[in-house]
C-alpha cells in the first residue's frame, strides 16, 4: 500500500508537470500622447477648453486606454528635459503605440526653454520614436495641427519647417506619420474664415465658457467641438495604418461629429 501510495503521488505529479498552463488573455494594447496643450486633457473649470487627445478616447474600443500625456507649454526638447518621455519610456510596453506630435512650442523663439531649431527637433523625434521601439512599441509622428489663420481666404501653413522636418524623420527612420497640419489645413478651409471660429476658443464673456469669465479670442486652442473634429481626423488616419492598433480604431465616431457641444467630454 505505501508503495502505491508513492506511485500515485508520483503520477499526479507528472500530470500537473505536463497539463498546459491556463492562457492568460492578452493585456489591451495602449495608446500613448506626448504633446503640447493642443492635445492634453483640460480640468473642468477650463472648459470650453479641450485638446484632441481628450476626445480620442471616443474614437476607440472599451478597453483601450488612452494615456494622454500632453501638456501645454512643452517643446520637445522641455518635455525631456523634464523627464516626461522617461516616464512613458517606464510605462509604455510592447504591443502600445505613441503618437508624438509638438512643433507650437519648438518653433517660440521667445521661450529659450522651449524652443528647438530644427536639426535638434529632428534629433529630439528620434529620441522619442526610440523610447517606443526599444519597449516593442510603434511610434506615429504627427506634425503640428494648424492654427486658425487665414490670407486671402485660405488657411496658412501654421509651422511648416517642423511639418518638413517631421516628414523627413518619418522618411529617415520609416516611422508612419499622420499629416495633421495639412488634414486641419485642408478641414479649416472647407469650414472657412469665420465659420472656423467657434471650433477654437472665442469667446465673448462666460456665456458658453465658465473657465474664460472676461471673454478669450485666441485661434491656437481648441472648443470642444473642435477638439472633437481633430480628434475625429486623427482617427480616421490612424486606422488608415497598417498598424496593429488601427483595428481597434471605430468606424462610426457620432461623438466627434455632433453639431451641438456636450458640455465635456462625454462620448
Amino acid at each position: 500500500m505505501r508503495n502505491f501510495g508513492l506511485r500515485t503521488a508520483a503520477a499526479l505529479l507528472a500530470a500537473v508537470a505536463v497539463t498546459p498552463s491556463i492562457a492568460q488573455a492578452p493585456t489591451p494594447p495602449r495608446i500613448f500622447i506626448a504633446s503640447d496643450s493642443t492635445a492634453q486633457d483640460y480640468k473642468p473649470d477650463k472648459y470650453p477648453q479641450s485638446g484632441w487627445g481628450t476626445m480620442l478616447r471616443c474614437a476607440v474600443d472599451p478597453g483601450i486606454i488612452v494615456e494622454n500625456r500632453a501638456i501645454g507649454g512643452r517643446s520637445t526638447k522641455s518635455f525631456m528635459v523634464e523627464g516626461r518621455l522617461d516616464g512613458i519610456a517606464r510605462d509604455i510596453r510592447a504591443g502600445d503605440t505613441l503618437l508624438i506630435q509638438f512643433g507650437h512650442n519648438d518653433a517660440n523663439t521667445a521661450k529659450p526653454e522651449r524652443y528647438t531649431p530644427i536639426p535638434d527637433y529632428e534629433a529630439n523625434l528620434k529620441r522619442f520614436i526610440g523610447v517606443a521601439t526599444a519597449a516593442g512599441a510603434r511610434a506615429v509622428l504627427l506634425t503640428p495641427v494648424t492654427r486658425r489663420a487665414f490670407a486671402g481666404g485660405h488657411p496658412t501653413r501654421s509651422f511648416p519647417t517642423y511639418s518638413d522636418a517631421a516628414k523627413r524623420v518619418a522618411a529617415e527612420t520609416g516611422t508612419p506619420i499622420i499629416d495633421l497640419a495639412a488634414l486641419s489645413e485642408r478641414w479649416i478651409e472647407g469650414v472657412g474664415p469665420e465659420d472656423s471660429a467657434r471650433y477654437y476658443l472665442h469667446y465673448k464673456g462666460a456665456a458658453g465658457a465658465p473657465g474664460y469669465p472676461n471673454g478669450v479670442d485666441d485661434d491656437t486652442h481648441f472648443s470642444e467641438l473642435g477638439a472633437r473634429r481633430i480628434a475625429d481626423i486623427v482617427a480616421t488616419s490612424l486606422s488608415e495604418l497598417k498598424l496593429p492598433i488601427a483595428a481597434h480604431v471605430h468606424g462610426g465616431r457620432p461623438a466627434l461629429t455632433r453639431a451641438d457641444p456636450a458640455g465635456g467630454p462625454a462620448c
